[in-house]
Protein backbone atom coordinates (compact mmCIF):
# COMPACT_ATOMS: atom_id res chain seq x y z
CA UNK A 1 0.00 0.00 0.00
CA UNK A 2 1.05 3.60 -0.40
CA UNK A 3 1.64 5.53 2.75
CA UNK A 4 0.23 8.83 0.88
CA UNK A 5 -3.42 6.95 1.23
CA UNK A 6 -2.85 5.73 5.06
CA UNK A 7 -3.96 8.59 7.57
CA UNK A 8 -0.89 8.18 9.72
CA UNK A 9 -2.88 9.12 13.23
CA UNK A 10 -4.34 5.36 12.68
CA UNK A 11 -1.12 4.00 13.74
CA UNK A 12 -1.28 5.86 17.69
CA UNK A 13 -4.50 4.05 17.84
CA UNK A 14 -2.99 0.72 16.18
CA UNK A 15 -0.36 1.46 18.91
CA UNK A 16 -2.49 2.13 22.23
CA UNK A 17 -4.77 -0.83 21.22
CA UNK A 18 -1.75 -3.41 21.01
CA UNK A 19 -0.29 -2.22 24.42
CA UNK A 20 -3.62 -2.15 26.31
CA UNK A 21 -5.72 -4.58 24.47
CA UNK A 22 -9.00 -3.00 25.47
CA UNK A 23 -10.71 -0.55 23.38
CA UNK A 24 -12.31 1.20 26.39
CA UNK A 25 -8.78 1.50 27.82
CA UNK A 26 -7.33 2.94 24.72
CA UNK A 27 -10.02 5.41 24.29
CA UNK A 28 -9.22 7.00 27.50
CA UNK A 29 -5.44 6.82 26.30
CA UNK A 30 -6.12 8.32 23.48
CA UNK A 31 -8.24 11.20 24.42
CA UNK A 32 -10.82 9.96 22.30
CA UNK A 33 -14.14 8.34 21.97
CA UNK A 34 -14.54 4.82 22.18
CA UNK A 35 -17.12 5.38 18.60
CA UNK A 36 -13.82 7.31 17.45
CA UNK A 37 -11.29 4.47 17.77
CA UNK A 38 -13.74 1.99 16.93
CA UNK A 39 -13.91 3.56 13.63
CA UNK A 40 -10.43 4.09 13.55
CA UNK A 41 -9.58 0.26 14.18
CA UNK A 42 -12.43 -0.27 11.03
CA UNK A 43 -10.42 1.91 8.52
CA UNK A 44 -7.15 0.27 9.65
CA UNK A 45 -8.59 -3.29 9.37
CA UNK A 46 -9.90 -2.30 5.55
CA UNK A 47 -6.52 -0.57 4.79
CA UNK A 48 -4.10 -3.45 5.60
CA UNK A 49 -6.56 -5.74 4.99
CA UNK A 50 -6.64 -7.86 8.12
CA UNK A 51 -8.84 -8.15 11.38
CA UNK A 52 -5.55 -7.17 13.21
CA UNK A 53 -7.34 -7.41 16.47
CA UNK A 54 -9.71 -10.26 17.59
CA UNK A 55 -11.97 -10.28 21.02
CA UNK A 56 -10.42 -13.18 23.43
CA UNK A 57 -11.31 -14.05 27.07
CA UNK A 58 -7.92 -11.61 27.79
CA UNK A 59 -9.40 -8.78 26.21
CA UNK A 60 -8.55 -7.84 22.32
CA UNK A 61 -6.09 -10.49 20.86
CA UNK A 62 -3.83 -9.10 17.88
CA UNK A 63 -3.49 -11.54 15.12
CA UNK A 64 0.22 -12.62 13.53
CA UNK A 65 -0.28 -9.46 11.30
CA UNK A 66 -0.52 -7.13 13.87
CA UNK A 67 2.45 -8.65 16.51
CA UNK A 68 4.29 -8.44 12.92
CA UNK A 69 3.87 -4.50 12.55
CA UNK A 70 4.17 -3.57 16.12
CA UNK A 71 8.25 -3.29 16.10
CA UNK A 72 8.17 -0.89 13.24
CA UNK A 73 5.14 1.43 13.96
CA UNK A 74 6.21 1.62 17.51
CA UNK A 75 10.13 2.52 16.62
CA UNK A 76 8.80 5.16 14.02
CA UNK A 77 6.43 6.42 16.65
CA UNK A 78 9.11 6.39 19.44
CA UNK A 79 11.77 8.18 17.26
CA UNK A 80 8.94 10.98 16.47
CA UNK A 81 8.32 11.19 19.81
CA UNK A 82 12.13 11.53 21.23
CA UNK A 83 12.95 13.72 18.32
CA UNK A 84 10.45 16.27 19.86
CA UNK A 85 11.23 15.55 23.56
CA UNK A 86 15.07 15.52 22.75
CA UNK A 87 15.74 19.28 23.37
CA UNK A 88 12.87 19.88 26.15
CA UNK A 89 14.20 19.29 29.58
CA UNK A 90 12.55 17.25 31.89
CA UNK A 91 10.93 18.73 34.72
CA UNK A 92 10.42 16.12 37.34
CA UNK A 93 9.12 18.49 39.48
CA UNK A 94 6.09 19.35 37.96
CA UNK A 95 5.82 15.97 35.68
CA UNK A 96 2.65 13.87 36.47
CA UNK A 97 4.20 11.57 33.62
CA UNK A 98 3.86 7.45 34.40
CA UNK A 99 6.18 5.26 34.65
CA UNK A 100 6.06 1.15 33.81
CA UNK A 101 8.81 -0.50 35.45
CA UNK A 102 9.04 -4.58 35.40
CA UNK A 103 10.92 -5.65 38.63
CA UNK A 104 10.72 -9.42 40.46
CA UNK A 105 10.44 -9.56 44.19
CA UNK A 106 13.96 -8.58 44.90
CA UNK A 107 13.40 -5.17 43.39
CA UNK A 108 9.72 -4.72 45.27
CA UNK A 109 11.54 -5.79 48.57
CA UNK A 110 15.36 -4.17 47.96
CA UNK A 111 15.16 -0.87 45.66
CA UNK A 112 11.05 0.28 45.16
CA UNK A 113 10.33 1.38 48.99
CA UNK A 114 13.19 3.64 48.99
CA UNK A 115 13.10 5.08 45.11
CA UNK A 116 9.03 5.79 46.50
CA UNK A 117 10.50 7.92 49.35
CA UNK A 118 12.79 9.31 47.04
CA UNK A 119 10.02 10.14 44.54
CA UNK A 120 7.50 11.15 46.83
CA UNK A 121 9.66 13.98 48.21
CA UNK A 122 11.28 15.08 45.01
CA UNK A 123 8.77 14.79 42.26
CA UNK A 124 5.82 14.35 43.90
CA UNK A 125 3.22 14.01 40.98
CA UNK A 126 5.12 10.89 39.31
CA UNK A 127 3.51 7.79 38.96
CA UNK A 128 5.15 4.29 39.20
CA UNK A 129 3.28 1.76 37.67
CA UNK A 130 4.93 -1.62 38.69
CA UNK A 131 4.47 -4.47 36.84
CA UNK A 132 5.54 -8.14 37.87
CA UNK A 133 8.90 -9.09 36.01
CA UNK A 134 8.53 -12.76 34.35
CA UNK A 135 12.39 -13.58 32.75
CA UNK A 136 10.67 -14.95 29.57
CA UNK A 137 8.83 -12.11 28.67
CA UNK A 138 11.10 -9.37 29.49
CA UNK A 139 12.40 -8.53 25.94
CA UNK A 140 8.83 -8.41 24.20
CA UNK A 141 7.48 -6.50 26.91
CA UNK A 142 10.28 -3.75 26.87
CA UNK A 143 10.72 -3.92 23.28
CA UNK A 144 6.73 -3.27 22.78
CA UNK A 145 6.92 -0.12 25.32
CA UNK A 146 4.87 -1.86 27.68
CA UNK A 147 7.21 -1.62 30.20
CA UNK A 148 9.72 1.85 30.24
CA UNK A 149 12.94 -0.74 32.11
CA UNK A 150 12.80 -3.57 33.56
CA UNK A 151 15.25 -5.48 36.53
CA UNK A 152 16.59 -8.85 36.13
CA UNK A 153 19.71 -10.70 37.22
CA UNK A 154 20.55 -11.34 33.18
CA UNK A 155 21.52 -9.04 30.64
CA UNK A 156 19.53 -9.01 27.47
CA UNK A 157 22.01 -10.30 24.66
CA UNK A 158 20.97 -8.02 21.59
CA UNK A 159 21.97 -4.69 20.85
CA UNK A 160 19.30 -2.81 20.70
CA UNK A 161 19.13 -3.04 24.36
CA UNK A 162 20.80 -1.60 27.01
CA UNK A 163 21.52 -3.40 30.42
CA UNK A 164 23.36 -1.29 33.05
CA UNK A 165 24.69 -3.06 35.47
CA UNK A 166 23.52 -1.80 39.05
CA UNK A 167 24.80 -3.71 41.90
CA UNK A 168 25.86 -6.95 43.05
CA UNK A 169 24.05 -9.10 46.03
CA UNK A 170 25.21 -12.20 47.72
CA UNK A 171 23.37 -15.50 49.12
CA UNK A 172 22.76 -16.04 52.87
CA UNK A 173 20.26 -18.32 54.35
CA UNK A 174 17.30 -18.01 56.69
CA UNK A 175 16.24 -20.15 59.72
CA UNK A 176 13.49 -19.53 61.81
CA UNK A 177 14.81 -17.57 65.39
CA UNK A 178 14.14 -20.44 67.84
CA UNK A 179 15.24 -23.75 65.13
CA UNK A 180 15.53 -26.37 67.42
CA UNK A 181 18.73 -27.74 65.48
CA UNK A 182 20.76 -24.93 63.92
CA UNK A 183 22.50 -22.41 66.84
CA UNK A 184 24.64 -19.41 65.68
CA UNK A 185 26.50 -20.87 62.09
CA UNK A 186 25.09 -23.14 59.74
CA UNK A 187 27.35 -26.12 58.97
CA UNK A 188 27.58 -27.39 55.43
CA UNK A 189 26.34 -31.09 56.93
CA UNK A 190 22.92 -28.98 58.15
CA UNK A 191 22.56 -26.99 55.02
CA UNK A 192 22.67 -30.53 53.33
CA UNK A 193 20.59 -32.25 55.46
CA UNK A 194 17.41 -29.72 56.46
CA UNK A 195 14.23 -29.43 54.37
CA UNK A 196 15.23 -26.62 52.20
CA UNK A 197 11.85 -23.93 50.49
CA UNK A 198 13.27 -22.96 47.35
CA UNK A 199 11.73 -20.49 44.46
CA UNK A 200 10.97 -22.16 41.46
CA UNK A 201 13.91 -21.17 38.74
CA UNK A 202 15.89 -18.82 40.58
CA UNK A 203 17.77 -21.24 42.59
CA UNK A 204 19.57 -23.31 39.78
CA UNK A 205 22.58 -21.71 40.40
CA UNK A 206 23.33 -22.90 43.83
CA UNK A 207 22.27 -26.36 43.25
CA UNK A 208 25.02 -26.85 40.06
CA UNK A 209 27.56 -25.35 42.83
CA UNK A 210 26.46 -28.42 44.77
CA UNK A 211 26.42 -30.89 42.03
CA UNK A 212 30.05 -29.88 41.05
CA UNK A 213 30.85 -30.73 44.48
CA UNK A 214 29.24 -34.14 44.16
CA UNK A 215 26.63 -32.77 46.90
CA UNK A 216 22.86 -32.42 47.18
CA UNK A 217 20.55 -30.61 48.90
CA UNK A 218 17.39 -31.82 50.51
CA UNK A 219 14.30 -29.46 48.83
CA UNK A 220 11.49 -30.37 50.58
CA UNK A 221 8.88 -27.60 48.96
CA UNK A 222 9.08 -25.05 45.53
CA UNK A 223 7.26 -21.81 45.97
CA UNK A 224 6.58 -19.14 43.41
CA UNK A 225 7.86 -15.80 44.97
CA UNK A 226 10.85 -14.93 47.47
CA UNK A 227 7.89 -13.47 49.83
CA UNK A 228 6.56 -17.22 50.16
CA UNK A 229 9.96 -18.09 51.81
CA UNK A 230 10.31 -16.41 55.44
CA UNK A 231 6.51 -16.73 55.84
CA UNK A 232 7.28 -20.34 55.75
CA UNK A 233 10.57 -20.53 57.40
CA UNK A 234 9.48 -18.19 60.10
CA UNK A 235 7.16 -21.36 61.24
CA UNK A 236 8.77 -24.50 60.09
CA UNK A 237 11.93 -26.09 60.39
CA UNK A 238 12.51 -25.50 56.72
CA UNK A 239 15.51 -23.84 55.51
CA UNK A 240 15.93 -21.13 52.49
CA UNK A 241 18.70 -19.17 50.44
CA UNK A 242 18.34 -15.82 49.02
CA UNK A 243 19.90 -11.93 48.53
CA UNK A 244 21.76 -11.20 51.54
CA UNK A 245 19.65 -7.32 51.50
CA UNK A 246 16.34 -9.34 50.94
CA UNK A 247 17.37 -11.37 53.53
CA UNK A 248 17.86 -8.37 55.79
CA UNK A 249 14.40 -6.92 54.82
CA UNK A 250 12.51 -10.04 55.97
CA UNK A 251 14.48 -10.62 59.29
CA UNK A 252 13.33 -7.01 60.51
CA UNK A 253 9.91 -8.13 59.52
CA UNK A 254 9.56 -11.85 60.28
CA UNK A 255 10.66 -14.05 63.30
CA UNK A 256 13.56 -15.30 60.42
CA UNK A 257 17.72 -14.99 61.89
CA UNK A 258 19.64 -14.42 58.89
CA UNK A 259 23.09 -16.94 58.53
CA UNK A 260 25.75 -17.43 56.50
CA UNK A 261 25.11 -20.39 53.80
CA UNK A 262 27.91 -22.27 54.15
CA UNK A 263 29.43 -22.53 50.39
CA UNK A 264 31.14 -20.86 47.87
CA UNK A 265 28.84 -18.70 45.82
CA UNK A 266 29.73 -16.19 43.44
CA UNK A 267 27.82 -12.55 43.75
CA UNK A 268 25.02 -12.38 41.54
CA UNK A 269 24.53 -9.31 39.24
CA UNK A 270 21.40 -6.91 39.37
CA UNK A 271 20.48 -5.03 35.59
CA UNK A 272 18.77 -1.90 34.69
CA UNK A 273 17.30 -2.69 31.07
CA UNK A 274 16.03 -0.56 28.46
CA UNK A 275 15.12 -0.52 24.52
CA UNK A 276 17.44 1.74 22.20
CA UNK A 277 13.77 3.75 21.58
CA UNK A 278 14.30 5.45 25.27
CA UNK A 279 17.90 5.87 25.00
CA UNK A 280 17.20 10.17 25.04
CA UNK A 281 14.08 10.29 26.07
CA UNK A 282 14.90 12.80 28.73
CA UNK A 283 12.18 11.55 31.59
CA UNK A 284 13.38 7.84 31.09
CA UNK A 285 17.44 9.02 31.44
CA UNK A 286 16.47 10.77 34.45
CA UNK A 287 14.48 7.79 36.21
CA UNK A 288 17.71 5.17 34.79
CA UNK A 289 20.06 7.67 36.03
CA UNK A 290 18.00 7.73 39.99
CA UNK A 291 17.42 3.90 39.85
CA UNK A 292 21.51 3.35 38.99
CA UNK A 293 22.35 6.45 41.95
CA UNK A 294 20.43 4.71 44.29
CA UNK A 295 21.81 1.16 44.08
CA UNK A 296 25.25 2.74 44.90
CA UNK A 297 24.34 3.84 47.73
CA UNK A 298 22.66 0.33 48.54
Amino acid sequence: MNINNLDLNLLKVFDALFRERNLTRASVKLCLSQSAVSNALSRLRIALDDPLFQRSSQGMSPTPRAKQLMAPIQQALDLIQNSLRENTPFDYGTSSRTFVIGVGDYGEAVILPRLTDWIMKVAPHIRIDIRAEHGSQIREEVKEGRIDFALDYFKIPDDKFTSRHLMNDSLVSLVRRDHPSVGEHLSLSDYLTLPHVVMTQRNAWIDMALKKEGMKRNIAMRVPHFLSMPLIVQKTDLICTLPKRMAHVYADSFRVRVLKTPLVLQPFPIYSIWHESMENDPGHRWLREAFYDLCQRL
